[in-house]
């Protein structure tokens, strides 16, 4: 059988590359989206190492809320973006409420990470 014609059914691994591909992409073509994953990155492997688990589960759930809507608010503007090229107050109004979802996210995101970084170089300073 083609791969343009592939059986029906739930097939795991191709998800988890779909995953993979779609995070890859947000990654690399955003750089706001990049910074984040990478300074979240650094601040799980500090809480891993010190074995701080609360800590690393609240880091770890921060960044899944904060990429979400990044990615998110990513799509919408892109599907407006490609819907509509000129200027409409609907889809200004639709990119702004997606940019205030993402941006409480960051914010969420950014105090967690504030009070884990000072939680942390407590630890490293003893």
């Amino acid at each position: 059988m083609s791969k343009k014609f592939r059986q029906p059914g739930y097939h795991p691994m191709r998800k988890f590359k779909i995953i993979l591909s779609g995070l890859y992409f947000a990654v690399v073509s955003d750089f706001s989206v990049a910074y984040k994953v990478v300074l979240s990155i650094v601040v799980l492997g500090l809480s891993f190492i010190f074995r701080q688990w609360v800590d690393f589960t609240l880091i770890l759930l921060g960044t899944g809320l904060m990429l979400i809507a990044e990615l998110f608010n990513s799509c919408i503007e892109a599907l407006c973006d490609f819907m509509k090229e000129q200027l409409d107050e609907r889809i200004r109004i639709i990119k702004d409420i997606a940019a205030a979802a993402a941006g409480i996210s960051i914010l969420v995101w950014a105090t967690i990470l504030i009070i884990e970084i000072s939680h942390i170089w407590g630890l490293l300073k003893h």
